[in-house]
């Protein structure tokens, strides 16, 4: 079984869409400038690290209008 799993996820941000986006986004700034912001991970891809963060409410998404913002919550 995958972790997170996508129900949970789902109940974090309510479109796939907009958690692949947030979850790319967040794994390309980590490729970049690597700040974690969980002590450990269990995935060891950006990706699947930025869905563990997703997951533990560290990582959240809203939309203001018609623009999308991200948010990283320290």
């Amino acid at each position: 079984m995958l972790y997170p799993s996508i129900d949970s996820l789902m109940t974090k941000i309510d479109s796939k869409y907009s958690l692949v986006s947030v979850a790319a986004k967040r794994a390309r700034s980590m490729q970049v400038h690597y700040d974690p912001k969980l002590e450990k991970y269990i995935s060891k891809k950006f990706v699947g690290k930025a869905l563990e963060e997703i997951n533990a409410d560290k990582l959240h998404f809203k939309t203001a209008g018609s623009h999308e913002e991200l948010n990283i919550n320290e």
